[in-house]
């Protein structure tokens, strides 16, 4: 069924939005939570949790493109489980490195005033997003929004680690100018 279509079945309050959603996107939510939590019953967790959160939000939302709205989704209720249980745990994991990886170059919220300019950093990175090549792009985003791992980035793509470990940190050096450029840099 094609995206539209699922929306559509949202917004008319139909049951059958919420299966023919995990039918289509199911998996690919699975992945990003799993990825993040490394736990196979959280991640499955999280996608129920997704499917209500999308049953709930749409209507009044009526997204552009499902599969990042979900994914968005799920990715924010993975990290939110994920915080929940490093809070108990007061453990680690790649997941903290691949946040220290990128803490180099994005300020933390410490201020009242780092906080305000948090719209205008999204905005920044967005845009700096936008001017990278596409395989750039893609490899950032396997790795920072997808949490990817190093290994299976290069898997994907068919470029050794060092390769993937030198394009993150090009990019990564870059962004950090960027953001020095918007006076965003603390």
């Amino acid at each position: 069924m094609d995206d539209s279509r699922i929306i559509e079945l949202f917004w008319a309050r139909d049951e059958k939005a919420v299966s023919e959603a995990e039918k289509k996107y199911g998996q690919y939510c699975y992945t990003i939570a799993n990825n993040i939590l490394l736990n196979h019953e959280d991640a499955s967790e999280c996608v129920n949790d997704m499917l209500l959160s999308a049953w709930n939000t749409i209507p009044p939302n009526r997204p552009e493109y499902l599969p990042g709205f979900l994914g968005s989704i799920t990715r924010n209720l993975s990290l939110k489980k994920l915080r929940k249980k490093l809070a108990e745990k007061r453990g680690g994991g790649k997941q903290n490195l691949v946040m220290e990886e990128l803490e180099e170059c994005i300020p933390s919220e410490k201020s009242i005033d780092e906080q305000l300019e948090a719209k205008e950093l999204v905005k920044v990175i967005n845009s700096f997003l936008e001017t990278l090549k596409p395989e750039e792009r893609k490899v950032f985003l396997r790795r920072y929004w997808f949490y990817d791992s190093v290994r299976d980035i290069s898997s994907r793509y068919h470029y050794s680690e060092s390769k993937v470990k030198s394009m993150l940190k090009r990019t990564r050096d870059r962004l950090r100018i960027r953001l020095q450029e918007e006076d965003i840099w603390v």
